[in-house]
């Protein structure tokens, strides 16, 4: 089995769906030394097997991320659709599009796992909740490794108690979604090397440390904190290999975007992007995941296409402004070489 002790360099490209995990950027970053991960979020189980097919013709141990679907949302969170809708439509006129229907979807949850059984992975991660015990021994009987990302103590404990090899810790830094067990959950604020030495008193695991870790003292900071690994997203944002789309790109680098904000906008979960228009215009989106996020799909497809970064989703951290292009292999050696020169 996978472990994490045994990477050359400890650090992982962290699974972002929608595109922005390729298979190019899994393999690099595993040539590199490092460990990256097929996002499997948002993915059918048909196109989820072809990733895996890709990924395992890298030749470099790799990893798999999917979601665990929500509670369904309270009755007050839907009762306020209809307002946010009325919001939704009046911005996504500038596209000349309309709001999608707020359909309830699992994401193929059961599919996935089948698939991960009959076409087993080094590693899988688990996001937006907790596995039973039973599908975490599952993986394990096909010899395969099992992270939960947990943004709190009370979560840490419980992936505990289900099984898992090691915890992903996200910190309030983190770029896009955080990956608490409910849509309506409020997750702790201190600082990610606080939050890693909370979870390390409470739980007898390994922890990879995931929040703001773009630059050398950054990762050092969570590797002193008493982490085994360092998850970065936004970091490998603009890699040659990433799928990021070109509007993002130039959002990454354009002045005009002078911070990021945690925000329900998008999907109705909690995440963290650049703040743009659409933040600011849709900020009361209520705490409905998965129906805000099939609301707006039009509206960030569509933004997309204009090559408007106001509208879309610009899931980024706190340390955005530290992603710098280039192959992901130069990214994972300068990191790890100034986090180096950190610690001397």
């Amino acid at each position: 089995m996978f472990y994490l002790q045994s990477l050359e360099i400890p650090i992982i490209a962290a699974p972002m769906a929608g595109g922005v995990s390729t298979p190019e950027l899994v393999g690099a970053v595993g040539a590199a030394g490092g460990l990256g991960f097929v996002a499997g979020g948002y993915l059918s189980p048909e196109a989820l097997a072809a990733e895996i097919e890709l990924a395992h013709s890298t030749g470099v141990p790799f990893g798999v991320n999917i979601f665990i679907p929500d509670d369904a949302p309270s009755a007050d969170a839907l009762a306020r659709l209809d307002d946010y809708r009325a919001k939704l439509t009046d911005f996504a006129g500038r596209y000349d599009v309309a709001p999608g229907e707020p359909r309830i979807d699992e994401d193929h949850y059961a599919a996935k796992l089948d698939v991960l059984a009959q076409s087993p992975v080094p590693v899988v991660s688990f996001t937006f909740g907790c596995p039973s015990k039973e599908e975490v021994e599952a993986l394990h009987e096909v010899e395969t490794f099992v992270l939960v990302t947990v943004t709190a103590v009370d979560e840490a404990r419980a992936a505990a108690r289900a099984g898992a090899d090691a915890l992903v810790v996200q910190g309030p830094e983190a770029g896009g979604h955080r990956g608490t067990f409910s849509a309506t959950t409020q997750s702790p604020t201190e600082p990610l090397p606080q939050l890693i030495r909370e979870v390390i008193d409470a739980v007898d695991l390994p922890v990879v440390a995931a929040g703001g870790l773009a630059s050398g003292p950054a990762l050092r900071a969570a590797l002193d904190a008493g982490a085994v690994a360092c998850q970065l997203g936004t970091a490998f944002l603009l890699a040659d290999e990433a799928g990021t789309p070109e509007a993002f790109r130039r959002a990454l680098q354009d002045p005009q975007f002078i911070e990021t904000r945690l925000t329900r906008a998008f999907t109705g979960r909690p995440a963290r992007a650049l703040e743009n228009d659409a933040v600011r215009a849709l900020r009361d989106a209520p705490p409905a995941y998965p129906q805000v996020h099939a609301m707006t799909l039009p509206v960030r497809l569509a933004a997309a296409k204009a090559l408007d970064p106001q509208g879309m989703a610009l899931w980024a951290g706190t340390t955005w402004r530290d992603a710098q292009p280039g192959p992901a292999a130069e990214i994972v050696a300068r990191l790890w070489a100034a986090a180096q020169e950190a610690r001397a």
